[in-house]
């Protein structure tokens, strides 16, 4: 059954790496922010519209490892149509799961992620497009988060 699960896993990420969903630009973006993690080499840029505190569209452009192309990937499926504070919260949990690896029921697809704890330099990959959105969320975009300076 464990084998199982982490085989769906490994496909769900493969999935989401060699397709990734909301892969392009947004031209009416109101907000975004780039996404640098020069230990892995993953390069992102997310782009939001916003309709008042919604996430009325989201999408990424970039590259990178397999984990962090299939996050950024999963990130634009998760938060669209959530709010700003619905999106925080979200990151929290993320955050948590891949510091920890308990995952909980809400966090549905995402919760391939999980694994990525047992491997603490993958972390940063995994998280990298999260803290890219909460960079955006609040207007910090202009800057790139890096993982070399941010305590990821």
């Amino acid at each position: 059954m464990f084998d199982d699960l982490n085989d769906l896993y490994q496909q769900v990420i493969l999935d989401h790496c060699k397709r990734p969903r909301n892969f392009h630009e947004l031209p009416a973006a109101t907000c975004s922010a780039q996404g640098h993690n020069p230990l892995c080499g993953d390069q992102l840029k997310l782009f939001l519209v916003m309709d008042g505190q919604t996430i009325k569209d989201i999408s990424f452009l970039g590259s990178g490892c397999c984990i962090s192309k299939a996050s950024a990937s999963l990130l634009t499926e998760s938060v669209r149509g959530k709010t700003g504070t619905e999106a925080q919260k979200m990151f929290e949990t993320v955050h948590q799961m891949v510091t920890t690896g308990q995952a909980n029921d809400e966090l549905g697809k995402l919760a391939v992620f999980a694994g990525v704890h047992r491997f603490p330099a993958r972390v940063k990959c995994a998280i990298l497009a999260w803290h890219a959105l909460i960079a955006a969320l609040k207007g910090e975009g202009e800057k790139p988060v890096t993982t070399e300076t941010d305590e990821m």
